[in-house]
Order: structure tokens, then sequence, then C-alpha cells
């Protein structure tokens, strides 16, 4: 029924929470782990996850904030899970500190429901989050560990209107086919490839510009509070034992984030819930 994409670059004790709390035997499980994270965690993650038939490691690769290594990695992970099996319907992108706040036998029943639905955050970039178009209209480098940012500017792609949302999303089996597979898409890989922080409209842009045929729905199931850090950044706030009963009343599947160093207490809270 679903392919989860997990990535991963610190602390593998929370993974491992996470894994068991998603884990479902008719599912299947990519796992990718940050390769500056080191060799230590790699290794740790891929003896646990040799207990379970339908997990595996993708190849690791850096992947830098804000840069379009994190598209690749989603890329690749997607195209490997389709390889991996024909018998899933979904893909859900996870990064080791979300969590789930329903069960497997929730989700999948609300997945029954919706077959061949695309539920991923769309708006129009430059009428909904014109302050972020600096994002595709200077010219970026991936560059050791660091985005470089160029004076350079360079026109948008001919006929297509920018969209934005999260990274975070639930595609269906026929969408993602269409993002791994299609002609159509090699000019936006092509082009988001040198723009800053395109794994949050990537795949909105793609979707909304080309003939795939889905149906989409504006909301990608993730229960998030953004908090500011300055004056325009956001981030997503460290949910603790005090949100308990916030996150018990979500219509979300997922939330995120969760630091274990700062409140593990709200891991085994929702664990409870969810056995």
């Amino acid at each position: 029924m679903i392919a989860y994409l997990i990535l991963v670059h610190r602390y593998p004790c929370q993974f491992k929470r996470l894994f068991r709390a998603i884990f479902h035997p008719a599912n299947y499980y990519l796992v990718h782990v940050d390769k500056r994270a080191g060799v230590g965690l790699q290794t740790e993650i891929q003896d646990f996850l040799s207990s379970f038939a339908n997990a595996s490691l993708l190849k690791s690769q850096s992947i830098l904030w804000g840069g379009y290594s994190m598209v690749d990695a989603e890329l690749r992970g997607i195209e490997e899970l389709l390889k991996i099996s024909s018998e899933w319907e979904f893909f859900i992108n996870l990064s080791g500190q979300d969590f789930p706040l329903k069960s497997q036998t929730h989700i999948q029943d609300f997945l029954s429901c919706n077959i061949g639905n695309d539920f991923i955050k769309v708006a129009n970039q430059s009428k909904i989050r014109p302050d972020t178009l600096y994002r595709i209209e200077n010219y970026y480098i991936e560059f050791s560990n660091r985005i470089l940012r160029t004076p350079m500017k360079r026109p948008y792609l001919r006929g297509v209107t920018p969209y934005i949302g999260n990274q975070w999303m639930i595609m269906s089996r026929k969408s993602c086919e269409f993002v791994c597979y299609s002609s159509e898409v090699k000019r936006f890989k092509r082009f988001y490839r040198h723009t800053f922080i395109p794994d949050e409209g990537f795949f909105q842009t793609v979707i909304m510009n080309t003939n795939y045929e889905g149906t989409f729905v504006n909301d990608d199931k993730r229960t998030i509070v953004w908090v500011p850090i300055g004056t325009i950044k956001l981030r997503p706030k460290d949910f603790t034992s005090k949100d308990a009963e916030f996150l018990l009343a979500s219509q979300g599947l997922y939330a995120r984030k969760f630091d274990e160093t700062v409140d593990a207490g709200i891991l085994s809270i929702l664990e409870s819930n969810l056995s």
C-alpha cells in the first residue's frame, strides 16, 4: 500500500522509534542516511534494518539544506521504490524527526479511499509568497558544504508559473512515475538544480505546469507549527509533552518535528496512543 522514504541525518534511537511506529509488513521502506553524518550512523541504521525484509538503504549522498541535493535524494528514492515493488499505491516522505499521529491501519484505510489522489501543499509563488522569488531568480551553486548565491540572474522557465509549498507530501504512484520518467520533467530538473530550497517548489511546479493528469489535494496531512527565526525565516517548532493534547486532537496523519534531546516524553505519549 505505502512506500516510505525516510531521510535521516542524526538521532538513530529516535529514528528507530519512528520506524517501529510506522512499520507494517505490507509497506515498503527506504532509508537515506546523509553521508555527512558519518559511517557510524549509516552502519547502525543498516544493522537495524537488516531485521526487516521490506526495508533497505538508499545509496548515501551528502545533503545540504537549501540545495538540490534534497530533491535529488527524493527523486532517487522514488525511482528506487518504483523498482522495488509494483504493489504500492502511495509514496510518503518523512524525516527522521517526524512521527505518526495515526496508526498504520488508520492511514491505510484513509488512503484506500483516496486512490489516485496527491496530497501536497500548493500555492502560487508570485502571488502568495513573493518574498521567496529570490530563490528562483538567482543562480545558486551547491559547493562543498555551502550553497553559493551568485549575482547572476536568469529568466524563469518559459510559459511556467512557479509554485511553492512544503517538502512533505503523499503522492500517488502515478505521479511518482510521471516525475521520474516523463520527458516533460527534464527541464524542471535542470532549472531547479541551481535554485535555493527547491524541495519546497520543484514537485509543486511540476504538477501544476505539465500534462500530468491527477487529482491533487492542497493538504500534506502534516501537523507543523511554524515559529519565526529573525524577521522572516520560519522553522518548525519542536513539540514537547505540553503539546500532547493538541497533537492527539489533530487531523494530521503525521507531525514534525520532534527532538529527543529536547523532550523524548512526547514520543512516549504518541506511542501509547498508537498502541
